[in-house]
């Protein structure tokens, strides 16, 4: 999708301090952190929310990333939280599917 950020920093045209890389998905830390450890994971398929997914190998993928990087890359020993926010409503700002990963500390509720 030519206007969505995320795609744009897929294709490498906005940097990203990336986390980790495969042929499906691409993390990176957040630009406005919420926790000592926050990082994005995004499919590189455009799908504009969780509502919008109808492919469960796609979700699959996406939660399996999600608890490698948590776990194996980022070293998130003492447990983390993970979260999607879905449409406008739900607080999701850029309309690409992401998760964040949030840790480093205890988490409120």
């Amino acid at each position: 999708m030519s206007n969505c950020l995320f795609c744009k920093i897929i294709a490498g045209d906005i940097p990203c301090n990336k986390v980790y890389e495969n042929d499906h998905v691409l993390a990176f830390h957040d630009i406005h952190p919420k926790a000592p450890t926050h990082v994005l994971i995004i499919p590189k398929l455009h799908v504009a929310t969780l509502a919008d997914c109808d492919d469960p190998a796609l979700l699959g993928t996406l939660m399996d990333s999600v608890r490698h990087v948590a776990d194996e890359v980022l070293g998130l020993t003492d447990g983390y939280r993970v979260i999607i926010n879905v449409r406008e409503g739900g607080g999701q700002e850029v309309f690409h599917l992401h998760a964040h990963i949030l840790g480093g500390k205890k988490l409120p509720f």
